[in-house]
């Protein structure tokens, strides 16, 4: 969901989320003791990891077993690798057992962690989409963007060294790429909309997609007696809608069962889902049109006015927690959100 180069290409992009950031997320984080690891097992041999970026049930990583190997989609920052080896540690994984790290996009929560990460597990390949891997082999545009945004400092206590991944152990997974996972079928599809360096995975032994952020956001902590609540992601640079929505259908059109969110987990019922997706996406394009007359108050509105939809819409839920409280989770995503819809708005989209 977040990034930088290619992720963030505008110096000014992102300063108001560091202060978000750095709400959630104390300074100097290489000199913190590593908290207990929580995750999820799940059938069909998958285990949700909480990677620790941001706050607990934000950002995930997805571990898959099969039979003596395994592989993992998404890992999050630097930061969360010793979460993911403490994982592989407490169920008996050796680190030569892992065969594949698939990254779904570069953004990185999702991918930046990978070069450390991959210096733990000698038999293990990136496997990574063709717009995005030369930023896994020189990620030098993704830490110039963020740094020019952050600052040196604080960019590595958000997101530690970024390390390079040598180009000879990386795979890129164009559209229709099929990746045999000692024997498990794994299909990967190029789904633009949130980014154009996005795949998603189809694992038929599950009927499961590995979604990154193609497939929104959905946190636990919003879940009531309705099931979940879920809503699109907007971020920078690269929002499109129209691709968004058509990677929305791509993704039912095989008839999964269940999709693996990196924001945040396992969930089902995915036409309800799907459909609130399609209208809340529909419902920020009108909201960023309406905003567009506001001039240099724009963004106060894009952030008050996708704020308001979604704490209604929460509490049109059921979600019980106050007012204050789903204001405070929304936050980070809100700002974000509001800053993609900006930049679709200055490309002329609106037109």
């Amino acid at each position: 969901m977040y990034g930088a180069g290619a992720v963030l290409s505008r110096a000014g992009i992102g300063a108001r989320v560091l202060l978000l950031l750095m709400k959630k997320r104390p300074l100097r984080q290489s000199s913190r003791i590593v908290p207990q690891t929580v995750y999820q097992d799940l059938p069909h041999g998958i285990t949700t990891i909480d990677t620790g970026y941001c706050r607990p049930g934000f950002d995930a990583s997805h571990l898959l077993i099969e039979n003596d190997q395994a592989a993992l989609v998404d890992v999050g920052t630097a930061f969360s690798v010793p979460r993911l080896l403490r994982v592989l540690d407490e169920k008996g994984i050796a680190y030569e057992a892992i065969r594949y790290v698939m990254v779904t996009h570069v953004h990185l929560d999702h991918a930046g962690g990978a070069g450390t990460l991959l210096r733990h597990l000698p038999n293990a390949q990136l496997v990574v989409h063709p717009r995005g891997a030369p930023h896994m082999v020189d990620p030098a545009k993704l830490i110039a963007g963020a740094t020019a945004v952050y600052g040196e400092n604080r960019f590595r206590d958000l997101y530690g060294n970024v390390v390079p991944v040598a180009a000879e152990r990386g795979i890129e997974a164009a559209d229709n790429f099929e990746l045999m996972f000692n024997g498990r079928p794994l299909l990967f599809l190029d789904t633009p909309g949130h980014a154009r360096h996005h795949y998603c995975i189809y694992d038929a032994a599950s009927r499961g997609i590995f979604s990154g952020d193609t497939f929104g956001l959905s946190y636990r902590d919003f879940d009531s007696g309705a099931g979940p609540f879920i809503f699109p992601t907007t971020t920078p640079v690269q929002f499109d809608p129209d691709a968004l929505h058509a990677s929305i259908e791509r993704l039912l059109s095989f008839n999964p069962e269940r999709i693996y969110l990196t924001h945040y987990g396992c969930v089902k019922n995915l036409p309800r889902l799907a459909a609130q997706l399609h209208g809340r996406i529909d419902d920020f394009l009108a909201l960023a049109r309406a905003a567009a007359a506001a001039g240099d108050g724009r963004h106060a509105v894009l952030v008050a006015g996708l704020n308001r939809m979604l704490v209604n819409a929460l509490q049109a839920h059921g979600c019980r927690l106050a007012e204050a409280k789903l204001s405070e989770l929304l936050a980070v995503d809100v700002e974000l959100n509001a800053q993609g819809l900006e930049i679709w708005l200055d490309k002329g989209s609106a037109a």
